[in-house]
């Protein structure tokens, strides 16, 4: 891109492949301050590149999203968390939904102890992560598969969602604004995540706190459509509140080894939990 410095230019050739660079990491690999990395990522932001997060960015979004492989390094381990959160959430003998997303299928993979369960999904990822199991049964959606990230979307995943009423659906968002719309890049994604929604007794919104910082073209729903809310602690205050007032479960998590947990070993694996209170 003209204007950038060399350095810019592999700065922004880093974020695109892993999805997020942090200050800290990128003034040890150019082996300058952090204070001449912040100057780097301030002026990609104003150039509308990147967007910066709490210690660094991310790619800008708008109308496209994130390639999917460098979607799963953005914020990995509070995904991770998230996932644990959200599956200890899930009673065994249930049926649900799982839509597509990084998110969903660190829910997933936190499952597989469960049993008995029935899973309907239109991510061909989740399909493999759980079809092995022999106390989860699974059903995978028909249609045309998304390439770049395994979705199967199209009116053919959409009738078969609609053929079920399912205790619980866990979605996820690629962005979430400040006025509680849940948001997406693909319109066709979003058909199948409005039919899930649909057609769920309960919808489980799982998706980190970069989310807030990002936005996306599609609308998927409002925040007021969802019953829990697992996340991690970095909620704005005003979404917070706005949870609250509607009575939905806001479930924060933090990876074992973040905040307050510093001294233990960071394997990403165990979650905090704190429940925050509905309004009564």
């Amino acid at each position: 891109m003209a204007g950038l410095t060399h350095r810019q230019s592999e700065i922004l050739n880093i974020a695109r492949s892993v999805g997020r660079v942090t200050v800290e990491d990128l003034a040890r690999r150019f082996e300058v301050s952090a204070q001449t990395i912040r100057k780097d990522l301030n002026d990609l932001c104003d150039r509308r590149s990147m967007t910066r997060v709490h210690g660094g960015a991310i790619i800008a979004s708008g109308v496209e999203n994130l390639a999917y492989e460098a979607r799963r390094f953005v914020a990995a381990d509070e995904k991770k968390a998230i996932g644990i959160a959200a599956a200890a959430q899930i009673p065994n003998g249930c049926s649900l939904f799982i839509n597509i997303g990084t998110t969903t299928e660190e829910v997933a993979s936190a499952l597989v102890s469960h049993e008995d369960l029935l899973v309907i999904t239109n991510n061909l990822n989740v399909a493999m992560l759980l079809y092995r199991h022999p106390r989860i049964e699974v059903i995978v959606a028909g249609g045309n598969v998304r390439r770049a990230d395994g979705a199967v979307i199209g009116s053919a995943a959409i009738d078969l969602i609609g053929q079920f009423k399912v205790d619980y659906a866990i979605i996820g968002a690629s962005a979430i604004d400040e006025e509680g719309a849940l948001l997406d890049f693909d319109y066709r994604e979003v058909q199948a995540a409005q039919a899930i929604i649909a057609n769920a007794r309960s919808v489980m919104l799982v998706s980190d706190s970069t989310k807030f910082e990002r936005s996306a073209p599609v609308r998927i729903a409002h925040i007021g459509q969802i019953q829990t809310f697992v996340t991690d602690t970095g909620i704005p205050p005003r979404f917070r509140a706005m949870c609250q007032e509607r009575g939905i479960e806001v479930i924060e998590t933090r990876p074992r080894g973040g905040g307050e947990d510093k001294g233990e070993a960071d394997d990403g694996a165990v979650a905090t939990v704190a429940r925050l209170p509905t309004a009564s």
